[in-house]
C-alpha cells in the first residue's frame, strides 16, 4: 500500500470539497481549485477527510495514488493558506520594479527591460533591499502550488546566477557553488 496515498486527507473549516465523478473541486477562503482525478483511482468524502484508493497493484496505478493525495493535499493547503516563492536579485544595476499585481519589469543586465506577465491567478510583490549584494526580493504568490513554481522557475530562467560572480536571478537560500577564475601570472 502506498505509504503517502492511504494517509486521509484533512478538510479544515471553511473549505469545501465537491466530488463529481473523476473531478474534484476545493473551494476555500483564498479561492477554487479543480483537478480531474485519472481513471483508476477513487477519490471520497468521508466524516470530513478526503480518502484516496485504489483498485489493484499495478505499478502505473500505484504512483497515480500518493500522485492524486498529494495534488488534492495541496490544492485544500493552497484555497487555506496559499503558496509564495521568493527570489533573491543580486549583480550590479539590476533590478525589479511591479506594474500593478500582476507584472514585473526587470533590468537585469540586457540592453532592454524586461516585462514579465504573470498567469491567472499569480501575484507579484517586490520587496527593495539594499543588504548582502541582493538589490530585491520578488515575492511570487498564488494558491496553485505547480503554477507558483513555474512562475518563479521562468522568472529565474531569465538571468539565472553566474557561477564565477554569483550575480543573477535565484531562489531565497539558494546556494551557488562560485568558480574559480584563470589563475593569472
Amino acid at each position: 500500500m502506498s505509504r503517502i496515498g492511504r494517509l486521509p486527507i484533512a478538510v479544515p473549516s471553511g473549505v469545501d470539497v465537491t466530488i463529481d465523478g473523476q473531478n474534484v473541486t476545493v473551494k476555500g477562503p483564498k479561492g477554487e481549485l479543480k483537478h480531474t482525478v485519472a481513471e483508476p483511482i477513487e477519490v471520497k468524502l468521508e466524516d470530513g477527510r478526503i480518502l484516496v484508493s485504489r483498485p489493484n497493484d499495478v505499478n502505473t496505478v500505484r504512483a497515480l495514488h500518493g500522485l492524486t493525495r498529494s495534488l488534492i493535499a495541496n490544492m485544500v493547503e493552497g484555497v487555506t493558506k496559499g503558496y509564495s516563492k521568493t527570489l533573491e536579485i543580486r549583480g550590479v544595476g539590476y533590478t525589479a520594479a511591479a506594474k500593478g499585481n500582476d507584472q514585473l519589469e526587470l533590468k537585469l543586465g540586457y540592453s532592454h527591460p524586461i516585462t514579465f506577465k504573470a498567469p491567472e491567478g499569480i501575484t507579484f510583490r517586490v520587496e527593495t533591499v539594499r543588504r548582502e549584494q541582493i538589490n530585491a526580493l520578488i515575492h511570487v504568490d498564488g494558491i496553485d502550488k505547480q503554477k507558483v513554481g513555474e512562475a518563479a522557475a521562468n522568472i529565474r530562467k531569465l538571468r539565472k546566477p553566474d557561477v564565477y560572480k554569483g550575480k543573477g536571478v535565484r531562489y531565497q537560500g539558494e546556494q551557488v557553488r562560485k568558480k574559480v577564475g584563470k589563475a593569472g601570472k
